[in-house]
């Protein structure tokens, strides 16, 4: 008879420890996710998405857009989204566990992402509170736009996200956006 493996459960306090090796630390639910740092494609549209981001939502006032950000539920959970965008009346330097609001998270899929992305992120980000979440396919050149868990929409032409707390609508061309990456 074979011994049970046994499955090592971590804390946001543990990942304070982790070494600073380029590879990107997460906690799912005490279970440790690491994913090498991503690619200079990957990069360049997450670069891009904050910038449409930053332009859309900047003058208005009420949102701070960053990239990577982190969803904290400490003790045993704290995710990393390549684009974060919260509300502003959280002060800057506020610590990820006390930013209580989140209206925008968004995963693009690398080779060594896209099942913790597609499989558990993005069920734990709505479990989290996060009102949307965007999956970017960069090889599909698709955006998935997910609200809620089971409901979801695959965009090819452009995104639209509108912006909390505002009648204001953030539209983003995918064709453009992809492109330029390239």
């Amino acid at each position: 008879m074979g011994m049970a493996a046994s499955i090592p459960y971590y804390t946001v306090e543990d990942l304070e420890r982790f070494p600073d090796d380029g590879n990107r630390y997460e906690l799912l639910d005490g279970v440790l996710l690491v994913t090498p740092a991503p690619n200079a494609e990957h990069q360049l549209i997450a670069a891009m998405l904050i910038a449409r981001l930053l332009v859309a939502v900047e003058p208005m006032g009420v949102a701070r857009v960053v990239g990577p950000g982190a969803i904290a539920c400490p003790p045993r959970t704290q995710l990393e989204p390549d684009v974060l965008v919260y509300p502003r009346r959280f002060p800057r330097g506020t610590p990820w566990s006390q930013i209580t609001e989140h209206w925008l998270a968004v995963e693009i899929y690398s080779p060594s992402s896209r099942i913790y992305d597609r499989e558990f992120k993005r069920a734990a980000y709505v479990d989290l509170g996060v009102r949307e979440i965007w999956l970017v396919d960069a090889d599909a050149q698709t955006v998935e736009v997910c609200r809620a868990i089971g409901t979801s929409q695959v965009v090819r032409d452009r995104v639209t996200w509108a912006v909390p707390e505002t009648d204001h609508h953030v539209v983003i061309e995918l064709t453009g956006l992809f492109e330029d990456a390239l």
